[in-house]
């Protein structure tokens, strides 16, 4: 299995790296300390999973590197035999709205760094086999979320909230709904409460994730 460590922290790929070379049948194929250089690195190796963290400093996200990691080459344009990796994200945060952005990016599976060697081991070969692979308190909150009653949204709210995924500012969307910044802010904190995330993104990634703009 040929696996890419995407981390921003020189240290954390040293370490992983030296972790993976005791266990067999996964070969670590290169290294990115950002998510420009993950795809460029990607393009390049052809890894059949991407170890990916969520910060990465400055630049393009862990998030949006998962997005254009595992596009379908034909929406890409490519052509040739190019094939997308799993994203098997690897990281210290296990917030709701960082847990359903990675996973509406396309993650195969999301771990914490926290876990045992082991437990690493066998997500790498899940996500590589296209199962999920899930820390056990990501699984938690995922599993409380999917039973929680979906969050009820006023008319206006889903027009704001729509407004958001277009990813316009509150300017912006004061002018197209005619209403007053304030009263954007005003709904987006109620957005917020409902939602149970604290961003823009994390608005959108959950009202994706639940099927709330539909």
């Amino acid at each position: 299995m040929r696996l890419l460590l995407c981390d921003d922290h020189a240290v954390v790929r040293a370490g992983l790296r030296a972790l993976l070379a005791s266990t067999d049948g996964i070969e670590v194929v290169g290294e990115a300390g950002s998510g420009e250089e993950a795809l460029a690195v990607a393009a390049r190796v052809r890894p059949d999973v991407v170890l990916m963290d969520l910060q990465l400093g400055d630049g393009m996200d862990g998030v949006a590197a998962t997005r254009r990691l595992t596009t379908p080459p034909e929406e890409e344009g490519a052509e040739g035999d190019a094939t997308t990796p799993r994203v098997l994200v690897l990281t210290m945060f296990d917030t709701d709205a960082d847990i359903a952005r990675a996973i509406e990016a396309g993650a195969t599976g999301y771990l914490l760094k926290a876990e045992r060697p082991d437990e690493l081991f066998a997500a790498i070969h899940d996500a590589a086999s296209g199962r999920t692979a899930l820390s056990p308190p990501v699984a938690d909150r995922v599993m409380a979320r999917m039973r929680s009653p979906r969050p009820t949204l006023s008319a206006r709210e889903r027009d704001i909230l729509r407004q958001l995924a277009r990813g316009l500012g509150n300017r912006e969307i004061a002018r197209a709904l005619f209403i007053s910044e304030a009263t954007v802010k005003t709904h987006l904190g109620r957005i917020y409460g409902k939602l149970g995330v604290e961003t823009r993104a994390g608005a959108v990634a959950v009202a994706n994730e639940r099927r709330l703009l539909s």
